[in-house]
């Protein structure tokens, strides 16, 4: 079902569906409400299809230029942009600063076949936020408001999200009202907050309370993310931000299962076997991607998450 307008997803008597319980992002149907996050540099096609794979209801891509797509830039297109048949609902998140470049990257994503356009304005990297996207563009409300429309227009019909953080330091509640304004202006379908300032990266205890109170404010979505590594920890957030759905980022690296235990599919830690498996169907898919000779770099920063995932894995039956 599609959230009403200033109900956050709960019905009359305030409480949240379940997690299992799908819900709509501007008209598109979302199997349940444990989502994939964005993950620079790593969410690629095969990343988000394992998520899906373990019962995500939607995965949300690596963050991709807008300027990279605007102007053709062969990698940007062929790699970043690859979308796996299996993978719908899929989000494709780009950043930048440009209006009219937005435009026309929204267009390009829509005609790739995204189902949703995802904007980054929460990422706090330097590199990012000197160019004056990501989060930088909380200090310019008009600006972020202006390339959000701009993405709803020419993505033709492709629903619009954006990914936000709470403000800039401890105590700022920008990227709280800009959150409204980008529902209220722009036409944006759903809002992904992480209720910590950018300061903090990912450190400090989330403001769950100032995301419960945008929850209950807006009128689309609201998704929370930041800090969830465990099931435990997901739950807690979902319950406490009155969000529509959780979206869980470095927890699920080389913990596929996590998804599955959040929709109750699984009660116990992956054996040793079921990790040994899923890594090398990772390694099989970077292969297919990147090439053997890349895919052997490439999978370099993923062996650890698997080892740290063997610790706690179970001895095969």
């Amino acid at each position: 079902m599609q959230a009403a307008p200033g109900s956050a997803g709960r019905d009359t008597a305030g409480s949240q569906p379940p997690l299992t319980e799908p819900f709509e992002i501007g008209g598109v149907r979302i199997a349940n409400r444990v989502l994939l996050a964005p993950l620079a540099g790593i969410g690629n096609w095969f990343v988000r299809l394992q998520a899906r794979r373990h019962g995500a209801g939607l995965a949300v891509s690596e963050m991709i230029s807008s300027f990279g797509l605007h102007h053709g830039n062969r990698r940007t297109l062929e790699e970043l942009l690859r979308i796996h048949p299996d993978e719908h609902p899929v989000a494709i998140q780009l950043f930048g600063q440009d209006p009219e470049v937005m435009r026309s990257a929204a267009a390009i994503v829509a005609e790739a076949g995204a189902d949703l356009i995802d904007i980054n304005m929460g990422c706090p990297v330097r590199k990012v936020r000197k160019t004056g996207a990501g989060v930088a563009l909380l200090s310019d409300p008009e600006l972020a408001v202006a390339i959000a429309r701009a993405a709803v227009e020419g993505g033709g019909g492709v629903p619009v999200t954006v990914k936000l953080r709470s403000g800039q330091q401890p105590g700022d509640r920008t990227g709280f009202e800009l959150a409204l304004h980008l529902v209220d202006r722009a036409g944006v379908a759903a809002i992904a907050f992480h209720p910590r300032p950018a300061s903090q990266q990912h450190a400090g205890e989330p403001d769950y309370a100032l995301a419960h109170e945008l929850a209950e404010r807006l009128t689309v979505p609201m998704i929370v993310s930041g800090g969830l590594q465990t099931a435990a920890a997901a739950r807690r957030a979902y319950r406490l931000s009155g969000a529509d759905a959780v979206m869980l980022a470095r927890g699920s690296l080389g913990n596929p299962w996590l998804f599955e235990e959040l929709l109750g599919r699984r009660s116990e830690p992956p054996t040793h076997t079921e990790v040994v498996e899923e890594l090398l169907w990772v390694s099989e898919r970077a292969a297919e991607h990147l090439g053997p000779e890349r895919a052997s770099r490439y999978l370099r920063k993923f062996y650890p998450w698997y080892r740290e995932r063997m610790r706690s894995a179970r001895a095969p039956l």
